[in-house]
């Protein structure tokens, strides 16, 4: 059994290192992520100029690109071996309802889902970027997790994306399944100067909650339990597909 884990915080990030380190207890590990903390970068893959990839330690590798470059790469060729599963995470912070289209964490996975893979995203819901988490937690949920599907396989359509409550392992209360929330729009851009008094701008916060009720994911955590979404590549409204239908007889071409 060999796994691949990557993340969106960087090769050096607590989260990995973890993860890393639990899973080989279940199997052989290579790590492939990016050199530096990519949140946020979503599926973008590399395309205009080429990658490089280096080696920090036996079996540690990182990429000057994006969570998705990483997994492209480790899965179609960087290798002589094929990986069996693709695990991302840990990641620093959740990802929770929204946050799946920007996150580069579950961006990892649906990399390995798209090239054949079983594949999970592990988050810890720390408040982002702050360090000091229960890493571990978050480590050793991926490894029950994993170890479950080595059991009992899912569908190989499926991503697992988790979310876990930032706790000692044995304060959680224990898993759910939870379908995605979702929030109220961004906060406003922040303006601010560079040193020359040039306008400059970060992307606001994410907003609140809006939709956080009982069997959301925001609720799972909220309320102690592991959070595991089933998530899926097809993003097609199939129930809107004859309205379109109709709509569209109108149009005379």
């Amino acid at each position: 059994m060999k796994i691949l884990v990557s993340n969106d915080d960087g090769f050096r990030a607590e989260g990995i290192r973890r993860l890393r380190e639990a899973l080989m207890t279940l199997a052989e590990v290579t790590v492939v992520a990016p050199d530096r903390n990519k949140s946020g970068a979503s599926n973008s893959l590399t395309l205009d100029v080429p990658l490089r990839v280096f080696e920090s330690e036996p079996g540690v590798y990182f990429v000057p690109g994006t969570p998705t470059d990483c997994v492209h790469l480790a899965i179609t060729g960087l290798f002589d071996f094929e990986h069996d599963m693709v695990v991302s995470g840990v990641n620093d912070g959740p990802n929770l309802g929204d946050d799946v289209l920007y996150s580069g964490t579950v961006a990892a996975a649906v990399e390995g889902r798209f090239l054949g893979l079983p594949t999970i995203a592990v988050s810890l819901c720390t408040a982002g970027g702050a360090g000091g988490g229960h890493f571990d937690t978050g480590a050793e949920v991926a490894r029950v997790l994993v170890a479950q599907l080595l059991k009992k396989p899912l569908q190989a359509a499926l991503i697992l994306n988790v979310n876990v409550p930032d706790v000692p392992f044995g304060e959680l209360r224990g898993f759910r399944v939870s379908r995605l929330g979702y929030r109220h729009r961004s906060e406003p851009v922040v303006r601010a100067q560079d040193p020359r008094g040039r306008p400059v701008y970060w992307v606001g916060p994410a907003g609140a909650e809006q939709d956080a009720g009982p069997g959301t994911d925001f609720a799972t955590v909220a309320e102690g339990y592991v959070s595991v979404t089933p998530l899926q590549v097809d993003l097609t409204r199939h129930a809107a597909l004859p309205v379109l239908r109709t709509w569209l007889e109108g149009i005379g071409v």
